[in-house]
């Protein structure tokens, strides 16, 4: 019955994706299909309804802090933080060194905003735009600007998909951050060598550096407007509390907005619930986004796919496929077992969040160490989900930058970061337990 249930689920996730319907109609049908499989094997309604809300009560830190992140990002946006950032950046590309400089940038800006998909309509953007000037194919640019996008998505402390395997593994978000960058230092450097072997092949064109100046009418690009970011690395360094750290960026962007970009405190804080939408069309395609509202669609797949965790634990619905994923264990590391394990769950959950709890419900007996644990999950199915063609952190991206679906192949840092990390787990079985990676 457990294996129908899946099937039905992961047809009524297809369905959607085929026909353009959001993903939140799919999650509903799942969440209707482990309700009643809960009642049908002798779960009482009020059980499963308590059962269900445990699950969504495990993300309200996430949920809450998904909130500042969408109002954080939109003060970033108007105070020309972002702006700023992006514009002198593009200043130093060329055709030769546009994939490096495109995977790097974007790294930058993902690691100090937390976000993939906002650093996919800011700096990914424009890091596109440049490419297309220099006619490099846009399944080679399309690839640099998704690995740099989700290193930062992966380690930031502003993160949600960081912060969401803090919750569920109950460890430090900077504890993780620390080791994920040591677990990424071989990857991320061999994606450096990668792209910048690739801009060999390309001669430069002749940038236009358009978006810049776009940027340079619509805003005061002065010193100043870094003084958000700076907090974010100021205060992530002595261990503040993340959600203490985004309302304090918040706030120092809103006064930049009022003080430098000459707009007043009711429009800061219109732009910080509702978004910043500029009336310049060139603008908006630039920078336009952000905004506590956008991130309704978000907290809606995150309370709905996190009543599954709740569900799946108290009807044991996942107990015969963890024999399975024990076993495998065995054979492939524990390591090898979360990477398989989480290409199945972002195959069938088809978005992140969804994909990273189900597969720590299933790998949290190969691996009991939590911390342990939490770099698995950053090391596989987060980066994972986004090499899977009808993913949202796919095929959304792709279609923010414009690029092609073939561009995931030339994501290198994806799968790099699983691959060396599969690699470097095998000799460690042999070795005697300790906490350490």
């Amino acid at each position: 019955m457990e294996l129908w249930i899946l099937a039905a689920f992961s047809a009524a996730l297809i369905a959607c994706l085929a026909s353009g319907k959001s993903l939140i109609l799919a999650l509903l049908a799942g969440f209707l299909l482990f309700f009643s499989y809960g009642v049908k094997t002798g779960h009482p309604f009020s059980e499963m309804a308590r059962l269900a809300v445990s699950g969504v009560k495990t993300a309200k830190n996430v949920i809450v802090t998904l909130i500042l992140v969408g109002m954080l990002t939109a003060a970033w946006r108007v105070s020309g933080t972002i702006p700023y950032i992006v514009y002198h950046a593009s200043q130093w590309c060329d055709g030769s060194a546009v994939l490096l400089a495109s995977f790097l940038l974007c790294a930058l800006v993902s690691a100090l905003t937390g976000t993939s998909f906002g650093t996919a309509a800011t700096i990914g953007v424009i890091c596109m735009t440049i490419a297309n000037s220099m006619n490099i194919p846009p399944m080679y640019s399309g690839g640099a600007i998704m690995a740099g996008a989700y290193f930062g998505d992966r380690c930031s402390p502003m993160s949600t998909s960081a912060l969401l395997v803090a919750a569920i593994t109950k460890t430090d978000i900077f504890t993780n951050c620390r080791l994920m960058v040591k677990t990424a230092m071989v990857p991320f450097v061999l994606t450096c060598a990668v792209y910048a072997a690739m801009g060999l092949l390309f001669q430069d064109g002749g940038a236009h550096h358009d978006a810049a100046g776009i940027f340079r009418q619509a805003f005061t690009l002065s010193w100043i407007t870094l003084i958000p970011a700076a907090l974010v690395i100021i205060l992530s360094a002595r261990h503040v509390d993340v959600k203490l750290i985004m309302i304090a960026s918040t706030a120092a962007a809103a006064a930049i907005a009022v003080s430098t970009q000459q707009l007043t405190p009711l429009e800061v804080l219109t732009v910080c619930l509702l978004g910043f939408h500029p009336a310049d069309p060139a603008l908006a395609r630039l920078a336009s986004g952000g905004g506590a509202v956008s991130m309704t669609d978000v907290v809606a797949i995150i309370c709905i796919s996190s009543s599954y965790a709740g569900m799946f634990s108290g009807t044991g619905f996942l107990r015969g496929i963890q024999g399975h994923i024990a076993a495998l264990s065995r054979r492939a590391t524990p390591f090898g077992a979360v990477i398989a394990t989480s290409v199945a769950t972002s195959m069938v959950s088809c978005n992140q969040t969804l994909a990273t709890m189900l597969t720590h419900q299933l790998c949290q007996s190969v691996e009991p160490d939590p911390q342990r644990l939490a770099i698995h999950l950053e090391n596989t199915v987060i980066v994972i989900s986004a090499l899977v063609p009808w993913s949202i952190a796919c095929s959304a991206f792709l279609a923010i930058i414009d690029a092609p679906l073939a561009s995931v192949p030339l994501a290198c840092y994806l799968y790099f970061l699983p691959l060396w990390n599969f690699l470097t787990s095998r000799p460690k079985q042999h070795r005697p337990q300790s906490n350490r990676l």
